[in-house]
Parts: C-alpha cells; sequence; structure tokens
C-alpha cells in the first residue's frame, strides 16, 4: 500500500474503529477477493465491535492498494458515506498499467491500429459519466453505422482519474449486436459468468432472461459496486430492460431512442455521421506517412466521397498506403461506381462503403483473394479462433495468421488479441457487402466448411479443450442450413449424443431456438421426430441448464417408448451397462399422459395470449412480435397475420359475434379489428401505461369491452361511443387480466397486487376481493409464493369455476369453496394465458415458450383425479410389485407395478395403509382413530373395537399377519391381534410417536418426538429398554442386521449409535448441520449412512464412529445438492451401493462416496424409497402424486 493511502487509513483509524459494524464490509472484500475466510474468522473471534474493526484495519494496512479500495468501495455500499469521505483522498492513483488490465479484464476492444483522436467527444462522454455522480444512469452514444461509435466509447474509458473517480469497481464490456431473446439469453448468461468466475454466486447458469437480469443486478450490486457496464451495437429497445437493474450503462447505439424505455437518468452524446474533413485527412496522413498540408488535392475529394466514415476512410488509407501513386484511381473508382445493390437490402448509406470493399478486395493478392471470399459465410459481431480458418484452409496456424495479417492491415479485417489466442472478426458493413458480392456462392461456400469440418472432428466429440469447439457448437447447424445439406442437419439434430454434448457446454435455450429456426427443414425429415426432441429439450430445460449436468441418457429413458429420444438413449443405456453403469427404466411411465391436443408456434417471439372464437373453429392469438394472428383451430392453418401495434400486442380478444377482434399492447392503445378482413375498426388510447388485457361481454345485444392497465385502472368501452364508459379504481398495481362472468353480471380481474377482484360491471364498483395468494400454499414451490402474480383467469360456462395460471402451472378453482380441482403443466416457460373453449370441452394456454397448447379439460380432470398421496405400501414378491396407495380423496388403491392394473378397494377416509407379508389383507386407518382389515380374497372387513384417539399415522402386520401395530397422534401404540380380538396398549411416550421398528421375539422399537426410543414386549405391553437419546425430536431410527444395534437421528443435528446392551451411545455422529432425518445401516452392519435437511448424506463406520465419505457436500451458492431435504436411504445387499431420497433419487458408490446416477421426478419432495430384496426394483411418489415404478436397466 502506498504512502499516502497508508497515512489517511492511519490518520482515521480511530473513527473507523469506533462506527464500523464489520459483518457486512468483509462480506464486500471477500467477494472482492481481498480478504479471505481465515482472516474473517480471525476478525470474527474479537470479542466486541471496536476490537473487531480495530483488527480488521490492521490487517487491511498489511495489504495492497487495491484492498484499500476494496475497503473504500464497501464503507460507500453499506452506508459509510462520511466515512468513506475521510479515505477518499488517500485513494492509490489507478497506474496506466492498472488501467490496461482493468479494460483487458473487462474485454474493452484495443485501439485501431490508425488511429485519430476525437477529444471534443471524447471529453463529451466523459462529462456526461461523469454526471452520473456514481447513481445508476445511462449514457447513449448514437450515430450511424461506420461512424465510429464503439472506438469513441473505448477510448472514453481509457483515462485513469475517470476510473478512480467514477468506476473503481472496473469496466465489463458486452458486444450486443442484432438479437432475439435466446441470443440475448446467451449474452447475460456469458456476462454473469465473467462477473461471477469464482462461482461464488452460482454455479449454473440463468435459466431465462428475468432469471439472467436478477443475477447481474446481484452480481452488480455486491461482486462490482460502482463499476460501469458499456452495451456496444444496441439495436432494440426490449433488449435495454434485461439491464435496467440500478447499473451506470454506457452504450452504443443508431437509434437513441432505444433508451425511452428505461427507468433512471439518462445522457446523450451523438456522433455526426462525418469525421470532419480535417479528421479524415488526418487518419489518410497517418497511414501514408504524410503531413496532413503535403497530401494531393485528391485526398480532399476522397474524404467527401467516403461522406467521413471512419471505417471507409480507413479502408482507401490502407490501400493508399500500399500504393501512393494510385490517389486519382481510387477516387475515380468511388466517384463513377452505384451501388444500389446494397441500399435496397439496407436503410443505410452504404454506396462509399461497398466501393472502398470492392477496390480493397481486388487490390489483394491473387493467392490470398479467394481467402478473403470464403469470410462470407461468417456471422456478423462473431469473432473466430484461428483454428477455425486453420480448419477450413487445411492449414498451419502460422499459414492462416499471415493471411489474416493481410487482410487486417487493408481494414478488410478486425483482430481480437486480448484473449489467449488471435479470434478475427468482420464488421457488419462488411458482413453485408460479403454476402452480397458472394450471395450465389454462399450455399458452396457453407458447403466447404462443413466438409472441413467432417474431416477434423466428430461432432460429439468436441471438447473444451479445444480452441474452436464453442465455435462449431454455436454454428454447426447454421452452416449445414446455409449450405442446403439437409440429411446432415437432420442427423446432427436428431442425435442425442449433439444434444447431451452441446446442452452441456451451452445451455438448451440454444438448441431449442435452433429446432425452431430450421423446424422447415427439420419437419422434412421427421416432424414426429422433430417434435420428439424439442419437447424433449422443453420440458427437461430446467434440468439441462443444472450444475453437475445431469445424465442425459437416464433423461431420455423417461421420454414415451415411442419417442426417438428414447429409443436412441434406450441403446446407448443397454452399451453402457454392460460397461457397469447403472441406468433405470420407469416402468410405469406410459400411465403418465401427454394432456395436450395440439402445439402451435405461429409467432416468432414469445405468445402472450390465445383465445377462441365464439364457434370454436378460429383462435386469435398476439405476443412480442407486435403481430395478431388468427388460424384454424383444428388443424393450426394460417387465416390472417396483421401487424397490429408499434410494440408487443399483450392481448387479443374475439367479440361475442366473431365480427371483431380486439387487441392492446405496450404502446397504451386498445384497437379492434375486423376479423374476417383484418381491417382496423377503432383505435382507443386513454390509459397511461400499457394495456396489459381486454374482454368483450358475452352478449351481442350491447357489446361491452373491458381493458386492466399498468395504471392500476379497468376500463369498459361502448364501441358505439369514442370514450370510456366507465373506470375502475381499486388495485394498487398492474391489472394483469380481466373475465365477465357469463352473464356479464360481474368482471374478474387479476393483479400483480396478488388479488382476483369481482366487479360490478352496471355500477362499476367492487363486489369481492380474493387473496390468491393462500391458494397457492400446497403447491411444490412454497417457498417461492410468498410473491404470487396471478397472470390470468378464465371462468368456466357455469359461472362456478375459475381457471387461473402462475408462472408455468395451471389451476382449476371451484369459486365458492375456493378448492382446487385440478392442475395440469407442460409448458416451459411462464403462462401468459388461459381461455376455455365456448362448450367448456377444452382450453387454450399460451407461453413465452413461443407454444400454444390446446388441452382437453376431461383428460386434465381426470388426470388430477387420480394423484397419490405419499403414504403408500410396497411388497415385493417374485416378479410381482404390488402397492398400495391412498389417492387425494382418501381411496385405497391396489395397483400391479408391473401391469398397471388398479383395484379400488374402498371410499373411507384413509390417513394410513399397509399390505400384509404374504398379500392377504390390508390394513387401514382414518382421522378419526379407526383401524380397519380387509381381507383381499372376499371383501370382508374387520374392524377394531377400541380406537386411537387421534389419526392413525402408521400401521404394520407381524410377519405371521395375525397382529396389527399401530402408532397415532395420541403417543399409543395399539398391539391388536385381530383375529383373536386381544388388545396391548404401550403408553409410556409423553409426545407422539414418530414411528416405531418390528424386532425379533415378539419385540418393538419406538421413538418419538420426546426424544426417547423404547424396546417393548409386545405381548406384555411392557418396557424392556427405555432410552433417553436426543434433546430433540427423534426423526428415525434402523436396526442393524446383525439385530445388536440401533441408530437415532434428531432435529438436533446429531445422529447415534447405540447397543441394545447398553444405554449410553456407543457413538455420536457430529458435523451435519441440519436436521438428521434418516439413516440405515449396511447389510453387514459395518457402515451407518445419515442424511440431513441441507441435502447432505455421511457415510460412516459403525465400529469407531469415523467419518468416511461426504456424499453430497453443499453447492457453493448454499443450496442443497440433493434438491431438498434427505427423506430416505438404503444400502445394497453388498453394501457397495447407497440410494437416497429427496428432492429426487440418487444412487452412490460406497466406495468413493461419487454419485453413480440421478432420476429426476416431475414433482420434489420425496418422503420415502421401497426398494426391493435385489436392489433392482425401487418404487416411490413425488409431491404431484405420481407413482414411479423404477426398475435397474439390464
Amino acid at each position: 500500500m502506498d504512502a499516502k493511502a497508508r497515512n489517511c487509513l492511519l490518520q482515521h483509524r480511530e473513527a473507523l474503529e469506533k462506527d464500523i459494524k464489520t459483518s457486512y464490509i468483509m462480506d464486500h472484500m471477500i467477494s472482492d477477493g481481498f480478504l479471505t475466510i481465515s482472516e474473517e474468522e480471525k476478525v470474527r473471534n474479537e470479542p466486541t465491535q471496536q476490537q473487531r474493526a480495530a483488527m480488521l484495519i490492521k490487517m487491511i494496512l498489511k495489504k495492497d492498494n487495491d484492498s484499500y479500495i476494496s475497503f473504500y468501495n464497501a464503507l460507500l455500499h453499506e452506508g459509510y458515506k462520511d466515512l468513506a469521505a475521510l479515505l477518499h483522498d488517500g485513494i492509490p492513483v489507478v497506474s496506466s498499467s492498472s488501467v490496461r488490465t482493468v479494460l483487458c479484464e473487462g474485454g474493452v476492444p484495443q485501439r485501431p491500429v490508425v488511429f485519430v483522436t476525437r477529444k471534443k467527444l471524447v471529453n463529451a462522454i466523459q462529462q456526461k459519466l461523469s454526471k452520473l455522480k456514481g447513481e445508476p444512469g445511462w449514457v447513449t452514444i448514437h450515430g450511424m453505422a461506420g461512424c465510429g461509435k464503439s472506438v469513441l466509447a473505448a477510448e472514453a474509458v481509457r483515462d485513469h482519474s475517470l476510473l478512480e473517480d467514477c468506476f473503481p469497481g472496473g469496466v465489463h464490456w458486452v458486444s450486443v449486436g442484432k438479437q432475439d431473446k435466446s441470443g440475448l439469453l446467451m449474452k447475460l448468461q456469458n456476462l454473469c459468468t465473467r462477473l461471477d468466475q469464482d462461482e461464488s454466486f452460482s454455479q449454473r447458469l440463468p435459466l431465462n432472461i428475468e432469471e439472467a437480469k436478477d443475477r447481474l443486478r446481484i452480481l452488480m450490486l455486491r461482486k462490482h459496486p460502482r463499476s460501469l457496464l458499456i452495451l456496444d451495437d444496441v439495436w432494440d429497445s426490449w433488449v435495454l430492460k434485461a439491464f435496467d437493474n440500478q447499473c451506470q450503462i454506457l452504450l452504443t447505439t443508431r437509434d437513441k431512442s432505444v433508451t425511452d424505455s428505461v427507468m433512471g437518468p439518462k445522457y446523450v452524446v451523438p456522433v455526426e455521421s462525418s469525421l470532419g474533413k480535417e479528421k479524415g485527412l488526418e487518419i489518410l496522413s497517418l497511414f501514408v506517412n504524410m503531413k496532413k498540408a503535403d497530401l494531393p488535392e485528391q485526398a480532399h475529394s476522397i474524404i467527401k466521397e467516403c461522406k467521413g466514415s471512419p471505417l471507409v476512410v480507413s479502408l482507401i488509407g490502407a490501400l493508399l498506403r500500399d500504393f501512393p501513386n494510385r490517389w486519382e484511381y481510387y477516387l475515380k473508382q468511388l466517384q463513377n461506381k452505384q451501388f444500389k445493390r446494397i441500399r435496397k437490402s439496407s436503410s443505410y448509406d452504404y454506396e462509399a462503403l461497398d466501393e472502398a470493399m470492392s477496390i480493397s478486395v481486388e487490390m489483394l493478392r491473387e493467392d490470398i483473394k479467394y481467402y478473403y471470399t470464403d469470410l462470407s459465410i461468417l456471422q456478423k459481431d462473431v469473432k473466430v479462433p484461428t483454428k477455425v480458418l486453420c480448419i477450413l484452409w487445411d492449414m498451419e496456424t502460422e499459414e492462416v495468421e499471415d493471411i489474416l495479417q493481410q487482410f487486417v492491415n487493408k481494414s478488410l479485417l478486425f483482430c481480437d488479441r486480448n484473449g489467449k489466442s488471435f479470434r478475427y472478426y468482420l464488421h457488419d458493413l462488411q458482413v453485408d457487402f460479403l454476402t452480397e458480392k458472394n450471395c450465389s456462392q454462399l450455399q458452396d461456400l457453407h458447403k466447404k466448411i462443413i466438409t472441413q469440418f467432417q474431416r477434423y472432428h466428430q461432432p460429439h466429440t468436441l471438447s473444451l479443450d479445444q480452441e474452436d469447439c464453442m465455435y462449431w457448437y454455436n454454428f454447426l447447424a447454421y452452416h449445414m442450413a446455409s449450405a442446403k445439406m439437409h440429411k446432415e442437419l437432420c442427423a446432427l439434430m436428431f442425435s442425442l449424443d449433439w444434444i447431451k454434448a452441446k446442452t452441456e457446454l451451452v445451455g438448451p435455450a440454444h438448441l431449442i431456438h435452433e429446432f425452431v429456426e430450421y423446424r422447415h427443414i427439420l419437419d422434412e425429415k421427421d416432424c414426429a421426430v422433430s417434435e420428439n426432441f424439442q419437447e424433449f429439450l422443453s420440458l427437461n430445460g430446467h434440468l439441462l441448464g443444472r450444475q453437475p449436468f445431469p445424465n442425459i441418457v437416464q433423461l431420455g429413458l423417461c421420454e414415451p417408448e415411442t419417442s426417438e429420444v428414447y429409443q436412441q438413449a434406450k441403446l446407448q443405456a443397454k452399451q453402457e451397462v454392460d460397461n457397469g453403469k447403472l441406468y433405470l427404466e420407469w416402468i410405469n411411465k406410459k400411465n403418465i399422459t401427454n394432456l395436450s391436443r395440439l402445439v402451435v408456434r405461429p409467432h416468432t417471439d414469445a405468445v402472450y395470449h390465445a383465445c377462441f372464437s365464439e364457434d370454436g373453429q378460429r383462435i386469435a392469438s398476439c405476443g412480442a412480435d407486435k403481430t395478431l394472428q388468427v388460424f384454424k383451430a383444428e388443424t393450426g392453418e394460417k387465416l390472417l397475420e396483421i401487424k397490429a401495434h408499434e410494440d408487443e400486442v399483450l392481448c387479443c380478444a374475439f367479440s361475442t359475434d366473431d365480427r371483431f377482434i380486439a387487441t392492446c399492447s405496450v404502446d397504451k392503445k386498445v384497437k379492434i379489428w375486423n376479423s374476417v378482413t383484418g381491417e382496423l375498426v377503432h383505435t382507443y388510447d386513454e390509459h397511461s401505461e400499457q394495456v396489459n388485457c381486454c374482454h368483450f361481454t358475452n352478449s351481442s345485444h350491447h357489446l361491452l369491452l373491458a381493458t386492466g392497465s399498468s395504471d392500476c385502472f379497468l376500463k369498459l368501452w361502448d364501441l358505439n361511443q369514442k370514450e370510456c364508459r366507465n373506470t375502475m379504481f381499486g388495485h394498487t398495481n398492474s391489472v394483469n387480466h380481466c373475465r365477465f362472468s357469463p352473464d356479464d353480471k360481474l368482471l374478474a380481474s387479476c393483479s400483480a397486487d396478488g388479488t382476483l377482484k369481482l366487479w360490478d360491471v352496471t355500477s362499476a364498483n367492487e363486489r369481492k376481493s380474493f387473496n390468491v395468494k393462500q391458494f397457492f400454499l400446497n403447491s411444490e414451490d412454497p417457498q417461492e409464493d410468498m410473491e404470487v402474480i396471478v397472470k390470468c383467469c378464465s371462468w368456466f360456462a357455469d359461472g362456478a369455476r375459475i381457471m387461473v395460471a402462475a408462472k408455468n402451472k395451471i389451476f382449476l378453482w371451484n369459486i365458492d369453496s375456493c378448492s382446487k380441482v385440478a392442475d395440469c403443466r407442460g409448458h416451459l416457460s411462464w403462462v401468459h394465458g388461459v381461455k376455455f373453449s365456448p362448450d367448456g370441452s377444452s382450453f387454450l394456454t399460451s407461453s413465452d415458450d413461443q407454444t400454444i397448447r390446446l388441452w382437453e379439460t376431461k383428460k386434465v380432470c381426470k388426470n388430477s383425479a387420480i394423484m397419490l398421496k405419499q403414504e403408500v405400501d410396497v411388497v415385493f414378491q417374485e416378479n410381482e410389485v404390488m402397492v398400495l396407495a391412498v389417492d387425494h380423496i382418501r381411496r385405497l388403491q391396489l395397483i400391479n407395478g408391473k401391469t398397471g392394473q388398479i383395484d379400488y378397494l374402498t371410499e373411507a377416509q384413509v390417513s394410513c395403509c399397509c399390505l400384509s407379508p404374504h398379500l392377504q389383507y390390508i390394513a387401514f386407518g382414518d382421522e378419526n382413530g379407526t383401524i380397519k382389515i380387509l381381507e383381499l380374497v372376499n371383501n370382508r372387513i374387520f374392524q377394531s373395537r377400541i380406537r386411537h384417539k387421534k389419526t392413525v399415522w402408521h400401521i404394520q402386520f407381524t410377519a405371521d399377519e395375525k397382529t396389527l401395530i399401530s402408532s397415532s397422534d395420541d403417543s399409543a401404540i395399539q398391539v391388536w391381534n385381530w383375529q383373536l380380538e386381544e388388545y396391548v396398549f404401550l403408553q409410556a411416550h409423553q409426545e407422539t410417536v414418530k414411528d416405531f421398528r418390528l424386532l425379533k421375539n415378539s419385540r418393538l422399537l419406538s421413538w418419538s418426538f420426546d426424544g426417547t426410543v423404547k424396546v417393548w414386549n409386545i405381548i406384555t405391553g411392557k418396557i424392556e429398554k427405555d432410552f433417553v437419546c436426543h434433546q430433540g425430536t427423534v426423526l428415525s431410527c434402523d436396526i442393524s442386521h446383525d439385530a445388536t444395534k440401533f441408530s437415532s437421528t434428531s432435529a438436533d443435528k446429531t445422529a447415534k449409535i447405540w447397543s441394545f446392551d447398553l444405554l449410553l451411545p456407543l457413538h455420536e455422529l457430529r458435523g451435519h448441520n441440519g436436521c438428521v432425518r434418516c439413516s440405515a445401516f449396511s447389510v453387514d452392519s459395518t457402515l451407518l449412512a445419515t442424511g440431513d435437511d441441507n441435502g447432505e448424506i455421511r457415510i460412516w463406520n459403525v465400529s469407531n464412529g469415523e467419518l468416511l465419505h461426504l456424499c453430497a457436500p453443499l453447492s457453493e451458492e448454499g443450496a442443497a445438492t440433493h434438491g431438498g431435504w434427505v427423506t430416505d436411504l438404503c444400502f445394497s445387499p453388498d453394501g457397495k451401493m447407497l440410494i437416497s431420497a429427496g428432492g429426487y433419487i440418487k444412487w452412490w458408490n460406497v466406495v468413493t462416496g461419487e454419485s453413480s446416477q440421478t432420476f429426476y421426478t416431475n414433482g420434489t419432495n420425496l418422503k420415502k424409497i421401497h426398494v426391493s430384496p435385489d436392489f433392482k426394483t425401487y418404487v416411490t411418489v413425488d409431491n404431484l402424486g405420481i407413482l414411479y415404478i423404477l426398475q435397474t436397466l439390464e
């Protein structure tokens, strides 16, 4: 640390020690990498706040200048502005080498080879940046293509005082370009990876733009405060919404209006389209190494013909450097040529560039000219590794670099030297020129690169250590499609190997985009196979984006057996099984049906709404591509396509008589269209914010239209009037959706304030308000339901039920009882719209995943009706698997796991159930404490005369099937010899019995919330052993197979190993950081596995209590790697494998402690895993009520 900074810190040491709280300060310094965990621990060990502050400052004084700056930034961020001000004068000066490092690490491009200063513009940019004063805001550099915006942006931040005063957190450059949502997501993923290189915030990439935006906000706030984000070449305003999260941003664009849609202070620096005569002459003089005054008179005319474009002037200058006597020749070439071809394909004035490019290419050496033609296949703003071109041209690296340097020298190509190797790219104007000039050769050129690729690589064997790997993963399909190599493209896209390799590196988003982009080609080969792969990617996208990457072959085995994905996965799995790999077949998956009937993709972006015509024959849809589409409901055939609004179209609605379609948009307008001709009939613009929803009344006698807006208001419109009829007030946040009841008396509205409101249409008064959040508390994601936003609703024809959507799920609710009738899933992303067909037999859903799904109501309701509770019992008998289960309305079902046959046994309100060992009887308890036994042969029922006082939770037969043991919330255990009608009651626990386990010789082990474990004689009812095991609840016990020991686990975060002969534990197993919820002994009784609520599994040596393996360590972001609590464990007979249940099912290699396989269930929160004696069949039920019968693939 330099003397000035050190003295400043010493001078103000007393004030700092007195006021600062070290905890959050240290968090920032650890995130910045200037404080270690051990140093943090040392500070925390100090007894008082002032002593902790003193210790921290003592450490900082021993560190470098960067640590001082990190400490200063942490003070600012945590609100110690007065203390930070004391240290401001001591901030070390950032050296020029440090500036270079900051800019290089941030990806800021280097200066061009020939560079002229434009001080006025650079100063203007720097002044605007300094106006941000450390607060969020936007500085926009705008001007025409080729005017030098990017060079100016890079030059503005090459100033150490600007970085020191305004952006000590660094600079981060992002080349944006023209993007769709998939491309933007990849840009955001790359940026998040750059900003979080140590993966301290997350190990997986964000899966959608909203998640990426949130991740970026946290990274900029916590890891990179007071840093500058530079967005180069922004085309669309919607792109900026992803970065509108309290950052300081400098952007370059051709359209200065792009920032109209974002919040915060905005400053604009216009860049004139022309360099100006003097600057243009200066560039030429530098190229030809002459004084400006000595340039020939043709130089002035050349600058005029080049229209002042820095790019064009550089191209001509590079030519003149090699041929200094050709001033007149190049001027005539520029003057005499006309270039209408490019003018037709672009809104920019490219004539001079086109001519300059033509001349530059013509002046290349003949032996390298055709290499430049090969570059026509490159995409805009894509930096290509040298290795790609080595493959294309079949040359050594040095040869390729020599050729490319010729192009760079003549400004025909750009080179990025920031990375470990050279990467080359074309300016977008150069790409336009090349593709236009060589359009007739493009197909052959793309074919050439594919042919060369095939000589060097196999697609699925590319690895990250190869320099060109990422290029091929991103652009191989593009080159094949452009080469019209349809057979090769289909072989690539329909390959599970390619899907696996690509998704593992870049996630599923880009692949899904390619399936959409090349659908017309893929469908020609096999439409069904194309749909198989696209749906596989869509429905597993949430898994394919996680780390560690899931086994894609195992995911493929869960697909329908008719799917090409399944067939390829099965083939691969069989080959790998021969080499000792473990795979599972979901043998009852055919019972899980795909509920959607029709899936269409009429839009090129997210679909926000879809609706039926009243006659059910047509469907209208609208979305982010600003269009209204009308197509046939039966086939998906397109009938109308209308460019409806100037911005995204958020909702559409047919009128009752089907004559009109209403649309509403982000542009704040509501429009009425003729549904047959597409003619515009009315435009309304009284809302002050974007209009989110619209709906017509159900009666055509007096047609009304309702609209809801982000201005929190609902409005009613009469189509015969020019102004709105009524405005409804009451919501406190955006109104997302509105729907008239079938009788038109009520209007339902959904809002971002979390409520569903009902309004009286006649008076416009609020009739009723529902807090919708409570309806979602029992969904599978309870932790995310604190901010439920109901996106949309749709009334059933009887007016008694309503369909609502939140996130990617759809629910059907009974309004009167507020009870859920059904739910369905299938969309990958947010569902924006739901709508019943006129007869209620089907309904539409539309989503961000660009799909519209048509569902059959009966199928959905039927599917929901057979959801199982998670309390099941399983008996494995020879080759049969019999499952006794309770469905969601408490009916008993006996399911044959192999055949799928279901026998409904009784409709009692069952709370628990069990099968007898020989499948002769079943027993069940209910919420009233009653216990019954059903004889399966003749359906005779036996009922216990003495019932429990509270709900029966556990029930089990003895091996001879003559006695039934049960436990309840009443803390008693009942032993019922049901054949002799004899009862024994085991009463000693002070709180509810958690569970029990039968031992040999008429003994029973029970454990309770009271922290004790007891051994009973079930014949006499007496306690034989009473173990006081834990201070907290005993959550589970397991008995060793030699019957000499048992384990106990508890909410006190410990597990213990006990001998039945001793009242003190043999070993107390510590180390878990969460409740230890389960345990299991190995068959040889030498090992014990324990699992906790953090997803952590530990394997212990039973003889000495030592830890052998930690199977599921916490991830970097602190989330459980098992997807939640570990709830059940079981060893294989040979003790070499362990299975665990939690958020999903995992198999572990006991010898190494590594995961052997993972099976991802549709739902989560598995309670128990039933395992066959041979360890080859597994049964469980997830929290969606789906039954899984899994079998080891052989």
